[in-house]
């Protein structure tokens, strides 16, 4: 017996523990555990147990939390556990458990600094056959350094918002000159977000042994992407307006301690990067994600085929002495892998729109208004079963005028 009843094979049992931020309707927002279909309060209950950090569980964001740093982390889940597995504290834990139906959910950060990467060999040599077909798929810097943009923290939002389709300008093919309007080739790219909660200062770098110092976990995230607009304005800067209106996470962000019995070896690099992004010991995970547009699964991408390693992601993004700050939220780039079936973008499932793939009883090039995204993604737990990450879904709602 426990302090909880969970069913054995809860994606979200004690070998996971996502932590989030939630409210109800006669109480201010503030930090939750999920357990099961449940989600547990943690201020009344760390303050009623004695812990001495329980009032950043009353905060709006896991922000406070997370700069305490890796040894309280860890502490705390080890509380956690022991809480939720000892039949003696049932009268401490249940009248502060909610159901997960009932409570609103909200972004688990305040993010300070959004970076997405580019780290699927995969999708970067699909994209580079489209938009460069006489050219070499992968540009010559591609296997040397983790290319990325610095993208727009404001516009960071949690799992359920809306996103409206953006404006601004593109250029058709076959048209001399630019128009303004909304985007016709509106598209998303499943990927894997990084949460950084320990911050260096200015002129620091972060190695890749470092990784686990200074990232607490990991959210699934959904880069909205504007295509007509991003192909006008990319050269010579790269993303802006195509990327700037919209990235969605999950509410939930799970550990990197729950993700341990997922960790395998990073692909082959060939050639050998340079020694500021070479490790023994450098993390990968084999995570299984799913793309469902409209009720219809479309996609499954294999996160373990991922060529680029978190931990090359952050020391790159330091190298130059680059400061990292709690809050700031680092993503993967969409995740593909080597089969039709396996992409995290329509760019490529539709082969740029050439090829609309089945939904329902209808097809898509592109996201048409209305239409909504879910992506999933599940690993193997600790206990040997699976655990689920926390999905990430958006409507899309017509531009405005």
């Amino acid at each position: 017996m426990s302090a909880v009843d969970l069913p054995p094979d809860t994606p979200y049992g004690l070998d996971h523990l996502p932590y989030g931020v939630f409210s109800t309707e006669d109480e201010s927002p503030r930090v939750g555990v999920r357990v099961g279909d449940l989600v547990l309060d943690l201020a009344p209950v760390a303050a009623a147990d004695g812990i001495q950090s329980a009032p950043v569980f009353a905060e709006p964001s896991l922000n406070a939390f997370l700069s305490y740093g890796r040894g309280h982390w860890t502490a705390v889940r080890e509380w956690l556990v022991d809480v939720l597995t000892q039949e003696a504290n049932a009268d401490l834990v249940a009248p502060h458990l909610r159901p997960v139906s009932e409570v609103r959910l909200h972004l688990p950060v305040e993010v300070a600094d959004y970076v997405d990467f580019y780290a699927s060999e995969h999708h970067a040599s699909n994209v580079g056959r489209i938009f460069r077909p006489d050219g070499d798929p992968l540009t010559p810097n591609w296997k040397h350094l983790p290319i990325g943009y610095h993208g727009r923290a404001g516009t960071v939002v949690v799992s359920g918002t809306d996103v409206v389709r953006p404006q601004g300008q593109r250029r058709d093919r076959g048209e001399a000159s630019p128009t303004f309007g909304p985007s016709t080739r509106l598209d998303i790219e499943a990927e894997l977000g990084f949460v950084v909660a320990t911050p260096t200062g200015l002129g620091q770098q972060v190695g890749v042994g470092a990784f686990a110092d200074h990232v607490f976990g990991v959210v699934l995230l959904n880069d909205w992407s504007a295509r007509d607009l991003q192909a006008w304005e990319y050269v010579p800067l790269g993303p802006f307006l195509g990327k700037s209106f919209a990235t969605s996470i999950s509410a939930w962000v799970t550990p990197l301690q729950a993700l341990e019995a997922a960790r395998v070896p990073l692909p082959e690099q060939d050639p050998a990067p340079l020694p500021y992004l070479s490790g023994d010991d450098l993390p990968a995970y084999d995570l299984d994600l799913e793309v469902e547009l409209n009720g219809t699964v479309v996609s499954r991408p294999p996160y373990a085929s991922m060529y680029w390693s978190p931990a090359q992601m952050l020391a790159h993004l330091s190298v130059n002495g680059a400061s990292l700050r709690t809050g700031d939220l680092f993503a993967s780039g969409t995740v593909s892998g080597p089969n039709r079936e396996q992409v995290g973008s329509l760019l490529e499932l539709t082969l740029n729109g050439a090829e609309p793939v089945a939904v329902g009883e209808g097809t898509r090039a592109f996201l048409q208004d209305g239409d909504t995204v879910t992506l999933r993604a599940s690993a193997t737990s600790v206990g040997g079963g699976r655990i689920a990450l926390g999905e990430v879904t958006g409507t899309i709602q017509p531009a405005t005028t």
